[in-house]
């Protein structure tokens, strides 16, 4: 067997076991009782109620769905309402659009920065470029952790959202790229931060991702748009979130002047 393939059976086979152990970490072993899971709440009128409260602190999860289904919006709406709400400072990184244009397609959504710049930093892609030239040693991902490293020890950040994880893996031109993006995710989770990785799939196929994100991710959100006779509508669903027992059928999302909504009834 190559060296690489060993490395990445190892890899597999440690991660495999960090699985099982999450599974079990949630049930006291004595009892069967379930322990209590620090979350973070997505304020999607109700999809907290359906995930036990809240996406579980410290994960890493993938949103991901096809063009048009307001995966940008629904991870910003993460990041603008905990930082209004709960107090918890947050860092979007856009790779895809520029910042000031995220920023006003927010600000017509109803989620205005204004008054929220000392909880929420936006990085685009070419404020990491600027940087770049300046570092002339380091590489495009050493950069980029670079700049998180900073935002956490100046902001102490609990949210970080990445758009997207595709054009990532692009700019850092990664060689081996299960492997890395293997290391980047424990990387993330070591930073100790919740993380939500916004991934673009392909029309007319079913994969979530390219490179394995889904099975090295702690949760999927899945966002979809179905179209009927004379309407398309948006539907979710949790496909995958460690440490917390929910179903996983697709319910309908929506958004209005009173922000995102899952329709449970």
């Amino acid at each position: 067997m190559p060296c690489g393939a060993k490395k990445f059976e190892y890899m597999h086979n440690t991660y495999t076991t960090q699985i099982i152990y999450d599974k079990k970490e949630v049930w006291d072993r004595s009892g069967g009782a379930q322990m209590k899971v620090n979350r973070i709440k997505t304020y999607v009128k109700g999809l907290d109620e359906v995930i036990q409260g809240g996406i579980p602190d410290g994960s890493v999860i993938l949103v991901a769905g096809k063009p048009g289904t307001m995966k940008s919006s629904f991870a910003f709406n993460i990041l603008y309402h905990n930082a209004n709400r709960e107090d918890k400072s947050g860092v979007y990184v856009t790779l895809e659009q520029g910042r000031e244009s995220l920023l006003t397609n927010m600000d017509g959504l109803g989620m205005k920065l204004g008054g929220l710049e000392k909880e929420i930093s936006v990085l685009d892609l070419g404020m990491i470029r600027k940087k770049l030239v300046q570092l002339t040693n380091q590489t495009w991902m050493e950069v980029f952790k670079m700049y998180l490293k900073n935002l956490k020890k100046n902001m102490d950040i609990n949210l970080v959202v990445i758009d997207s994880l595709p054009i990532l893996e692009v700019m850092a031109r990664f060689d081996s790229p299960r492997e890395e993006l293997f290391h980047f995710f424990e990387w993330l989770r070591d930073m100790q931060v919740t993380a939500f990785l916004i991934t673009e799939m392909e029309q007319g196929s079913e994969k979530f991702c390219h490179n394995s994100e889904d099975f090295l991710a702690d949760g999927i959100i899945h966002l979809d748009l179905r179209r009927d006779e004379t309407d398309v509508k948006l539907w979710l669903s949790v496909v995958k979130m460690r440490q917390t027992n929910h179903k996983r059928n697709y319910l309908p999302l929506i958004f209005d002047k009173d922000g995102f909504e899952v329709v449970t009834d």
